[in-house]
């Protein structure tokens, strides 16, 4: 198998055009996209094998790993899913919002192969350290944070550095694309996916220059060029990329919603400018969301406290719910325009459900808003945030955001890759269908649950056994023990259902039927009559969409009343 399309796809300059998104791709873009691309995949398999010894030691029924095991399995899969197979794929859709919708060459593609080469060998050079601390008194598992004093192996941090470097280095060519475009039309508006592209690209390199600064200073002070490190800082410093990878995740995720739910949904853009503005918000305050990691911080101020988990903190909440009406309302206006909108929510029910590109992409949309979005915004509250901090709710939470959220969005995008660049029919088309509901359904119930464990009973996070006791205090937290067995069996389902991702992706790649023409990939192009273009896409209904946002302010609204009563019921300390 070749990472390129056949070369007889390709006219003499070097170009093709997709039979599905009518783009005009060049093979220096399609390369890198499916490196980069299948490397995310490779990284999301290590991440999951790691996953299921986490939960199967997690769900104390099973108790699979010993307190050792435990945290080097549970760095292993935070590092391999929070990072590497996000990171990889961001990249790559870096080179899908530029070259490939710009319809421009990939310039600079020693940085994109040099990139490349750097971030795998920082990848493994984390995992192998990883994996091999214990066996000396000195390195910990630093688990995702690597908190300083903790004394983790050397190795670890330079591969994190090295990995950080990578990225830096792939996407150089991406910004050179946008510099090339706007010097050629200086007048030209970028289209609104290369758009959210560029402002993930910008939140992207402030995260990776805050990690470089985080583990560089921790690197010499591990090898002992510095003789002492000011822990405080670190963790100051550290969330720049603890969370800031998380912010890239969202601004990624959105530009992919925006870009599947067009070509698979036919999907219009209700506003060019409201949209885009939503993404400048996300340019200047959506990293200001670190602060909750830092809300029990005893050298952070009040002041600094309150600023960010307030008036900052809106402006991001502000464009996320921009983007939670402009998504599903272009949705709805695009298949009303095409015939397709019967009654309130006949563009919906209507839609191409069967096929894993668009569901895929719609549960990541539904989860995210109603679990990831509304619980982040919840807990980024400096009061409720103590109901939150450090127990088994915040696990939820960025699993919310994350494994539901962003993941299934990639999933989503993978998929489509796979039809439109490796022109490979998906491999099992039915379990293929399927697998968007399941993992949707098994790891929404898991989120719940971890959620619901943390809140009602205090659950702490990054412990071994807590169901029966904490070993040198009388709390017991056996009536956990219920929710904990959902927990359990559903965390295997989600990672089951993760696994025929894999199975379906790898099959298809290695043994799936070629697609030969468009009519191979008609199911990807959107269903409906010819468009009216005469007619403009705000004379559409959007009502369905409306109702939505009525059920989701509802459920705002009762869930952040119910962490207030959550508060009122803390105990009472040293009284």
């Amino acid at each position: 198998m070749t990472l390129l399309t056949n070369a007889d796809d390709y006219d003499d300059e070097g170009f093709r055009t997709c039979s599905v998104t009518g783009l005009d791709i060049h093979h220096t873009a399609e390369g890198p996209v499916k490196l980069f691309g299948l490397t995310a995949v490779i990284a999301m398999l290590i991440g999951g094998i790691f996953a299921f010894t986490v939960a199967a030691t997690r769900w104390e029924v099973i108790g699979l790993l010993g307190p050792d095991a435990f945290y080097r399995h549970l760095t292993l899969h935070a590092w391999n899913l929070l990072i590497f197979w996000l990171v990889f794929m961001e990249i790559a859709i870096l080179y899908v919002g530029g070259p490939m919708v710009l319809g421009r060459r990939l310039p600079l593609t020693i940085a994109a192969k040099g990139g490349w080469v750097l971030m795998v060998l920082g990848a493994l050079v984390v995992n192998v350290s990883v994996f091999l601390a214990g066996g000396f008194p000195d390195q910990n598992a630093p688990l995702l944070t690597g908190y300083v004093p903790l004394e983790s192996p050397p190795a670890f941090y330079a591969g994190v550095v090295v990995f950080i470097v990578g990225a830096v280095v792939a996407a150089l060519p991406f910004f050179l694309t946008l510099w090339r475009e706007r010097r050629e039309f200086p007048s030209k508006s970028l289209p609104l996916v290369a758009f959210g592209a560029f402002i993930t690209s910008i939140i992207a390199f402030e995260a990776l220059v805050g990690g470089l600064i985080t583990f560089v200073y921790a690197l010499l002070w591990r090898v002992d060029v510095l003789g002492s490190v000011d822990a405080a800082f670190y963790r100051q410093m550290y969330w720049t990329i603890g969370h800031g990878t998380q912010q890239i995740n969202l601004a990624a995720m959105v530009t992919v919603w925006y870009f599947l739910t067009h070509v698979v949904g036919g999907a219009e853009v209700v506003s060019q400018k409201v949209s885009r503005t939503a993404f400048i918000l996300y340019l200047f305050f959506i990293n200001l969301g670190a602060a909750h990691h830092l809300m029990s911080d005893p050298v952070v101020s009040s002041g600094w406290r309150l600023f960010n988990t307030s008036y900052a903190f809106y402006g991001a909440a502000f464009a996320s719910m921009i983007h939670a009406f402009a998504i599903p309302a272009g949705l709805e206006a695009g298949r009303r325009k095409r015939g397709k909108g019967g009654g309130l929510l006949g563009w919906l029910t209507s839609a191409p459900w069967s096929n894993p590109v668009f569901s895929a992409t719609i549960f990541s949309i539904i989860l995210f808003g109603f679990v990831g979005g509304i619980t982040g915004v919840v807990m980024g509250q400096m009061q409720v945030n103590m109901t939150w901090h450090n127990n088994f709710a915040t696990v939820g939470h960025f699993h919310g955001t994350v494994a539901v959220g962003t993941t299934l969005a990639f999933m989503g995008l993978v998929f489509f890759v796979i039809r439109t660049m490796f022109k490979r029919q998906l491999s099992f088309p039915r379990l293929a269908s399927l697998q968007p509901y399941l993992y949707a359904g098994a790891m929404g119930i898991t989120v719940l649950m971890m959620m619901y464990v943390g809140l009602l009973y205090g659950i702490p996070r990054r412990t071994v056994s807590i169901v029966q006791n904490i070993p040198g205090t009388n709390f017991d937290f056996a009536a956990a023990s219920p929710l904990f067995a959902i927990l359990g069996v559903f965390a295997i389902l989600a990672i089951v259902a993760g696994a025929a991702f894999l199975v379906v992706a790898v099959a298809s790649l290695l043994v799936g039927d070629r697609v030969t023409s468009p009519a191979d990939n008609a199911d990807l192009v959107p269903d409906g009559g010819a468009e009216d273009e005469g007619k403009p896409v705000h004379a559409y209904e959007m009502r369905g969409t409306f109702f939505f946002v009525l059920v989701f302010m509802a459920v705002f609204v009762v869930s952040y009343v119910a962490n207030w009563w959550f508060l009122s019921e803390l105990w009472s300390v040293g009284l």
